[in-house]
């Protein structure tokens, strides 16, 4: 069974998790499953419990590039809590998962009613934002190699698992490139005793070696989740 936990709820006071129970639903989410959309407001937010979901922006000529990223740590929606702008980013689900699911009514309804509700989405939402600076800068600095890294080290600690269920063609979305040369980056890490890669699936092979060559984005992120799930006084 898939762990049924998520870092966020369980940093909630027992009266809170009692609240939201009452509120969410169990749902299982197939890779590609679609959790919000461009031009329209999310039906619900999502306490992600196993997998992984991206956010990507598209362009006009389809170029796209990876703005967010969450897992069992975290929410998906949690800005559209903050007022009723559409989306303007595609999130979906990267690697399958499972989460349990607030409709937007009712997460709004909490958000205005619990201060302590509000206080811990608002801290995640500067999370996003201060995440969102930093993937902008990765996107624009970083080569493909780094990025690359910095990815798959990102959603092994998000699913607390080495091995991934990951495509070329996913993976060159969110790095904004060619599949090609997504091919070509996985293969060398391979060669280099980095990744063992088949396809569909990466396994990370030698961790401490794919950090040495993952941009410092990798460090920066994880500081700030470590900064939010601190321990509350």
């Amino acid at each position: 069974m898939p762990p049924r936990t998520n870092r966020l709820l369980d940093t909630f006071s027992p009266e809170l998790q009692r609240t939201l129970s009452s509120m969410t639903r169990p749902v299982e989410l197939p890779r590609g499953s679609i959790l919000f959309t461009p031009g329209e407001a999310p039906s619900g937010v999502y306490f992600l419990t196993s997998g992984v979901a991206t956010t990507v922006v598209s362009v006009a000529d389809g170029s796209t590039a990876e703005v967010g990223v969450a897992g069992p740590d975290g929410v998906t929606g949690a800005v559209y809590l903050l007022g009723p702008q559409a989306a303007v980013a595609q999130c979906f689900m990267q690697i399958q998962g499972h989460a349990l699911r607030v409709a937007i009514a009712d997460a709004r309804k909490l958000f205005t009613e619990s201060e302590e509700f509000r206080t811990r989405i608002l801290e995640y939402v500067q999370m996003e934002t201060l995440l969102t600076s930093q993937l902008a800068a990765c996107n624009k600095l970083h080569q493909s190699t780094e990025r690359l890294a910095r990815w798959i080290l990102t959603a092994a600690d998000c699913t607390g698992s080495d091995t991934l269920s990951l495509t070329q063609e996913s993976l060159s979305q969110l790095l904004g490139t060619r599949r090609t040369t997504v091919a070509l980056v996985a293969g060398e890490m391979q060669r280099n005793g980095l990744l063992k890669y088949r396809r569909g699936m990466v396994q990370i092979a030698n961790r401490s070696a794919l950090a040495s060559i993952a941009c410092d984005c990798y460090s920066v992120t994880r500081r700030l989740l470590q900064g939010l799930h601190r321990e509350r006084a």
